[in-house]
C-alpha cells in the first residue's frame, strides 16, 4: 500500500494529540499544573504549548510566513490558556489539530520541498509540516514523566 507523507502525518499528527491529551487526563487532576520542582514545565502548561503551536504551525504551512514573533505574548497567551481551564484547553487543542491536519492534507506534492523561511533557518515544507507531529511525541514523553514521578 502507498501512501503520502501529507496521509502520513495527518494520521500521525492526530494520533500525537489524542496521545498527550489522553496522558493529561490520566493526570490526577490536582496534579495536572503541578511542576516536578525548579522550573520544570507543568503538564497543563505542556499541552497548552501544544494546543497553541498547532495553530501556528498550520498557519505556517498555508502562508510560508512565521507569525510568532512576540515571545511575551505567546507566553500570556498561554498562560491564559492554562488558567481558561481544562474544556477550553481540550477544545483548542481538538480544534488547532484539526486546523492543522487540514494544512497538512491540502499540501501539493510538488511544493514538500518549498523552501519555509523561519527564525530558525530555512527548512522544506515537508519539514515544517512534520514539526508538530515531533514536539507533540516529545511532549508526550514529558507528561509520561510527571506521570510516573506521581507514581504511576
Amino acid at each position: 500500500m502507498t501512501t503520502t507523507i501529507q496521509a502520513f502525518l495527518a494520521e500521525s499528527t492526530q494520533k500525537a494529540s489524542t496521545d498527550i491529551l489522553a496522558v493529561l487526563l490520566r493526570l490526577p487532576e490536582d496534579k495536572r499544573n503541578w511542576s516536578p520542582g525548579g522550573t520544570a514545565r507543568t503538564a497543563l502548561d505542556i499541552v497548552a504549548e501544544c494546543a497553541l503551536n498547532n495553530r501556528y504551525g498550520a498557519d505556517l504551512i498555508k502562508t510560508h510566513k512565521w507569525t510568532m514573533n512576540d515571545q511575551d505574548a505567546y507566553r500570556q497567551e498561554k498562560a491564559d490558556l492554562v488558567a481558561s481551564g481544562l474544556e477550553s484547553l481540550e477544545k483548542l487543542l481538538e480544534e488547532n489539530t484539526k486546523y492543522l491536519i487540514e494544512a497538512i492534507e491540502g499540501v501539493a506534492d510538488d511544493q514538500l520541498d518549498v523552501e519555509v523561511p523561519t527564525p530558525f533557518g530555512n527548512g522544506p515544507l515537508s519539514g515544517i509540516m512534520r514539526y508538530p507531529y515531533w514536539n507533540m511525541s516529545y511532549h508526550e514523553g514529558q507528561l509520561n514523566s510527571i506521570d510516573m514521578l506521581l507514581g504511576n
